[in-house]
């Protein structure tokens, strides 16, 4: 059908497609109820079309939009082994219009089932839209982008990054690119350092079987915060097309390296011990049900990155963020210069102002030095704040709708997927020489003693 786009979710029966995916298509559609989508589930349950369809219904619901279940009220469910050819051959042979093939299966199953495709035949135009993380490192990466090649063209891979879906992420962009007070000053010669956060007060809650094996540094660092690092550093793109925009934040990605080119000095780790996060009581990550303590799993990560390239160089990038802290927190925090005068007769320190992007809820803040109100010679700090625009979507619907619009612009592109291990390769290699001590806090606190207090 001429317009229409068939959405087929392989691992349908998974906690992702009920918890993340489908509320998003159901806000999507609520919000451009013109999109015309057929909707249909693959897993290796043993549902039938009523049973999943009750699970997209509920879905829609839980987040408020259960009218939008009239749209694909005609979903079905096809129980498939997507590692078996055959099965896939099945699959592909029943859709409508262009088809966009969402994985939301474990990485090795996607992996598995990537390689499967290599003996079908897949209609042109097909997108495949892969989850985090891709590869285990830069080799790994690199082999799954070459199977990728065979199957379709790389402006049809969406390497799934709902934090580059992210509103506040989005509107760094126009704060940077639209306005002269800051487009002017956004270098190494007017900026000092950077911190990108992400601390979360959850604890493992039931993901020992991915986040044992990922940890902190891969789990956020190098799939999130490396990529909104990028943004914030990119030379300024023509448009923001996909072709335009995607090579700019790649070659961020590719000048980056750690700091002094020495991973046991730039960066640190830590696990939670038991403690309490609010009202809720934690017991230590070793401790938590599939942990192998053995496997040394960090759970607060910090990474400390240069880009080398005329704009940055000599400026600390700081990627940090963990599990089981006191506060849920996710900011980008640019700190200035300070001022190279200030004149004789202003009193008071005067440090470099600091602008500040909360990642949820969308807020920025520029922390100024100004004439105190008692004393007008005296400078006091004072900070200007302003709401951002949340967006229309949540950021599983933004990636939802560049997937259905085959726009790639907020997709991952291969290079830069592989760039991001390669800067943290060298960080794991450390880790595991056990060149960086795995420390400890306790969990509801701010993290082990001693580490640098962040801005």
């Amino acid at each position: 059908m001429a317009g229409e786009t068939t959405l087929l979710i392989l691992g349908a029966s998974g906690d992702l497609t009920s918890r993340l995916l489908l509320p998003a298509l159901g806000q999507l559609l609520t919000i451009e109820p013109y999109r015309r989508i057929r909707l249909r589930g693959a897993g290796m349950d043993d549902w039938d079309d009523a049973r999943w369809r009750e699970v997209v219904r509920a879905a829609f619901a839980s987040a408020g939009f259960e009218a939008a279940f009239d749209s694909v009220s005609a979903t079905e469910y096809v129980r498939a082994d997507i590692t078996a050819p055959a099965d896939l051959a099945r699959l592909l042979a029943d859709h409508d219009g262009r088809l966009a093939l969402y994985f939301a299966v474990p990485p090795a199953v996607a992996k598995a089932a990537c390689e499967a495709f290599a003996e079908v035949d897949i209609p042109a135009g097909t997108v495949l839209a892969l989850e985090k993380p891709f590869g285990v490192d830069e080799a790994t990466a690199r082999e799954l982008n070459t199977t990728l090649e065979r199957l379709v063209p790389e402006a049809q891979v969406f390497r799934i990054d709902h934090f580059l879906g992210r509103s506040t992420t989005l509107n760094l962009l126009g704060v940077r690119f639209a306005n002269r007070v800051f487009a002017p000053v956004w270098s190494a010669q007017d900026i000092e350092s950077v911190v990108i956060r992400y601390d979360e007060t959850l604890g493992l809650e039931g993901r020992a079987g991915y986040y044992d094996k990922a940890g902190a540094l891969a789990d956020m660092i190098q799939s999130h915060l490396l990529q909104v690092m990028a943004i914030l550093a990119m030379e300024p793109p023509a448009t923001l097309h996909e072709r335009d925009f995607r090579d700019a934040t790649s070659a961020v990605l590719r000048a980056t390296h750690v700091w002094g080119d020495d991973p046991a000095t730039a960066s640190r780790r830590a696990r939670y011990t038991a403690g309490t996060v609010g009202d809720r009581r934690l017991p230590a990550y070793v401790d938590e049900p599939g942990v192998e303590p053995a496997r040394q799993t960090e759970t607060l990560a910090e990474l400390v990155c240069e880009v080398r390239n005329e704009r940055w160089r000599g400026v600390p990038f700081t990627l940090r963020s963990g599990k089981a802290l006191p506060e849920k927190k996710g900011e980008v925090v640019v700190t200035f210069r300070r001022v190279n005068h200030v004149p004789e007769g202003l009193t008071g320190p005067a440090p470099g102002s600091v602008l500040r992007f909360s990642l949820g809820p969308d807020h920025m803040d520029l922390e100024l030095n100004v004439n105190g109100g008692d004393d007008p010679f005296e400078l006091e700090r004072e900070t200007i704040g302003a709401d951002l625009g949340e967006g229309a979507l949540k950021a599983y619907g933004e990636v939802l709708s560049g997937i259905l619009d085959a726009d790639a612009t907020l997709a991952v592109r291969g290079d830069a997927a592989e760039e991001s291990w390669r800067i943290v390769d060298p960080v794991l290699a450390a880790w595991r020489a056990d060149e960086v001590p795995l420390q400890e806090y306790p969990a509801g606190s701010l993290g082990p003693g001693g580490w640098p207090a962040l801005p």
